[in-house]
């Protein structure tokens, strides 16, 4: 391979014409014959640049609308001849085929067509053929070519001609060719995954199409030792933490990233309720309260376990104002997030400089659908989101006290509530906001207890004469397997229970409601978390 290769012909073919002033005007300054096709030839000439079409390279005029047209020896000879390969040159000769040494191509808009909602006809129209053949012929050959496939790169190519006397070093004609599969990579993967999820409908296609670009290299993992990097899909289409907008605040480390991750799928769950606020830690809400105004929903929230609180993160579904902004400044708080904040909001935060604060525009739909994936040693497992709502006519009394209207509520609550904590999960709730929650134990019996500890322990940390277990509703994110965890729940004051039911024992469990005269609602759904 030649370290330095001289840029005589170059093929440019663009769909995206940005930036396109200032690369011809480069080109032609190094004597740069142009090979161009149909709208860009046009765009180029209309510039005052001499070009050549492709047609007259080829021999054969672009046909059948446009699909075929630099499909063609003379193109692809020009680009794949190894040059210093005696046996390719003779046959370049033989032939007529000159060298291509620049290829400047951006692929039919084949995601923003599928974004714009346009129809089957027009999506496959928009699938590129001549294109990609071309990045690749190109790439392959990054010992004698160099392509450019991304307008970001036209100023670094400007300035590797203007500092080689028109020609291009071997490192970056290998960095580009890197870059170029991987926009092919990318581009064939949107195709596949329009075939295999709108096209096919199939949930779980036999090839996983995947592709993700780098947004940014975090400083480290969940340790130090760790290294982290965050990946975005090509297009974003879900309002989430990967695309919220960071107004203040030291860099998002991998830790952050998850539990605000964490904090706004729950708050997304009171998306359209009255103002609520979550403050979750280690990925688990350790406080989540509904209120009139968001103030007082972060005041309860905070004060089901103020401990944990600290150094946490809070999510709250309406526009933070200054008085909750002060509230949540009066501690140490890691990151905040909401869909906005009023200009008195941002001048409050403002005062804590290392606070980070994200800002969504939306909440993402908590019912929407998707997949999730978590990596095993030798594999991954994908499944579907956990997007599973219980409707009123769904649930299922199976006591003989019927619930009243408040457990009803409180009991939805903390329902929503669990299937956000680790298994086992237990959480009480009383006037939908958290009394105590259990997370991550390896029996349910553990959870309960350990909610109701908390929830004893903030009663004696406000003052108040019980705790706010005594009257609550209480969930449990999978069945009770023994009465036990029922019963640690009624030691803790709890009138209600909301579960899945479906033990061998339910029977045993439901008995134990009645002699302690609770109402236990059934859902028939679980919600665990791994």
């Amino acid at each position: 391979m030649t370290e330095l290769v001289p840029v005589r012909r170059a093929l440019i073919s663009l769909s995206d014409k940005q930036g396109i002033e200032e690369l011809a005007a480069a080109l032609a300054r190094h004597q740069v014959e142009l090979v161009s096709t149909g709208g860009t030839a046009a765009r180029l000439r209309d510039l005052g640049h001499q070009v050549r079409d492709v047609a007259e390279l080829t021999g054969f005029p672009e046909m059948m609308d446009g699909r075929v047209k630099t499909l063609h020896p003379a193109v692809h000879g020009g680009l794949l001849a190894v040059r210093d390969n005696l046996e390719h040159q003779a046959a370049a000769e033989q032939h007529g085929i000159a060298p291509i040494d620049l290829v400047v191509v951006n692929l039919y808009p084949f995601e923003q067509t599928v974004a714009r909602g346009a129809g089957r006809d027009e999506i496959i129209e928009n699938i590129d053929i001549g294109g990609p053949s071309m990045v690749r012929s190109a790439a392959k050959n990054h010992g004698h070519v160099v392509i450019v496939t991304d307008p970001g790169n036209y100023a670094e190519l400007i300035g590797e001609l203007d500092r080689s006397g028109g020609s291009t070093s071997l490192e970056f004609r290998r960095r580009l060719a890197a870059q170029a599969f991987a926009a092919t990579a990318a581009y064939d993967s949107a195709i596949a995954s329009w075939f295999a999820f709108s096209d096919q409908q199939q949930q779980f296609p036999v090839v996983l199409p995947m592709a993700l670009t780098k947004s940014s290299e975090l400083r480290y993992g969940e340790n130090p030792h760790q290294a982290a990097a965050l990946y975005l899909p090509q297009s974003l289409s879900v309002a989430g933490i990967a695309g919220a907008r960071q107004v203040q605040g030291k860099e998002l480390s991998y830790n952050n990233l998850n539990d605000a991750d964490a904090a706004l799928e729950l708050i997304a769950e009171f998306r359209d309720g009255r103002p609520a606020c979550v403050i979750v830690k280690h990925a688990n809400p350790c406080g989540v309260a509904q209120d009139d105004y968001l103030g007082g929903a972060y005041q309860t929230a905070l004060q089901c376990d103020s401990v944990s609180a600290f150094g946490g993160i809070v999510a709250v579904n309406r526009q933070l104002d200054r008085e909750t902004a002060r509230a949540i400044t009066a501690i140490f708080t890691e990151v905040v997030i909401a869909p906005d904040a009023d200009e008195e909001a941002l001048a409050v935060f403002a005062a804590k400089k290392n606070l980070r604060l994200l800002l969504t525009g939306n909440l993402p739909d908590p019912r929407r659908a998707g997949l999730q994936l978590k990596t095993v040693a030798g594999g991954v497992l994908v499944q579907a989101r956990d997007n599973g709502v219980i409707l009123d006519s769904e649930l299922r009394v199976v006591t003989r006290r019927q619930p009243s209207a408040r457990e009803v509520a409180d009991c939805r609550f903390a329902w929503t509530v669990a299937k956000h904590v680790k298994s086992n999960a237990i959480v009480y709730a009383k006037d939908c906001a958290t009394a105590g929650i259990g997370a991550g134990q390896m029996n349910r019996r553990d959870s309960a207890r350990i909610a109701a500890a908390k929830a004893r322990e903030a009663a004696e940390s406000h003052g108040w004469p019980e705790p706010r277990t005594v009257g609550s509703a209480v969930a449990s994110d999978a069945f009770f397997p023994f009465a036990d965890g029922l019963l640690a729940a009624v030691e803790a004051g709890a009138t209600a229970v909301i579960q899945p039911g479906g033990s061998i024992r339910d029977e045993e469990v439901i008995a134990a409601a009645d002699e302690a005269g609770l109402a236990m609602i059934f859902t028939g759904m679980r919600h665990f978390r791994h």
